[in-house]
């Protein structure tokens, strides 16, 4: 079984810049839900973006440890558009 920790850990080695936040909202160990902030997606599209990341845990979604992770993916650019919005 592999733990929200340990998946953020895995999209860090792919994105080493990137904030990552990866909970596990039904706490059953295979359904998680990520956001991920990079500066290496900026001028990619989504599903670009969501590639890089699959990329890092495909072996464990191969070996059905994750069964489906839910993703939010900004480039700084975007992330810092969205929190302006916020406030």
């Amino acid at each position: 079984m592999i733990s929200h920790t340990q998946i953020a850990e895995l999209i860090r080695a792919a994105l080493p810049e990137a904030k990552v936040q990866v909970e596990d909202p039904n706490h059953d160990g295979q359904h998680f839900s990520a956001i991920v902030v990079a500066d290496q997606f900026e001028g990619l599209s989504m599903i670009k973006q969501h590639k890089l990341i699959y990329g890092a845990i495909q072996e464990h979604l191969d070996t059905g440890e994750i069964h489906a992770l839910q993703l939010k993916t900004y480039s700084l650019s975007q992330w810092q558009k969205i929190q302006v919005q916020v406030l």
